[in-house]
């Protein structure tokens, strides 16, 4: 995972609500993704699409995996290091940092959701 700070540039200008609405949903995926989703001038936002994206990408992901592991155990061993790694990117992307999850943020790019 890399980080690459935010700024002017690409990404425009990333206001406190951006990182705000950023690191919250990561926190609660995929709630509030989807709550971002419909709110219009918070989803045009460059540096708010790109988090989102991934954060709801990342939830539908992670609880499946829990979900079709718990079967096995497995999921309750996974479940609190998912949970560890949405706060590591709710603190990053609240930094103003753009977060790159291996697989993931190349996934959400190419179907151009970010």
């Amino acid at each position: 995972m890399t980080e690459q700070p935010m700024g002017g540039g690409a990404m425009g200008e990333v206001t406190s609500d951006d990182k705000l609405w950023a690191a919250l949903a990561y926190v609660f995926t995929p709630i509030v993704p989807v709550i971002i989703l419909l709110l219009e001038d918070k989803k045009k936002r460059p540096f708010l699409r790109a988090h989102n994206a991934q954060a709801l990408a990342w939830g539908v992901l992670f609880y499946v995996i829990v979900t079709v592991t718990s079967a096995f155990l497995i999921g309750l061993c996974l479940w609190p290091l998912g949970v560890i790694l949405q706060l590591y990117w709710a603190y990053k992307a609240y930094k103003g940092e753009l977060i790159t999850i291996p697989v993931l943020t190349d996934f959400v790019k190419n179907q151009g959701w970010a």
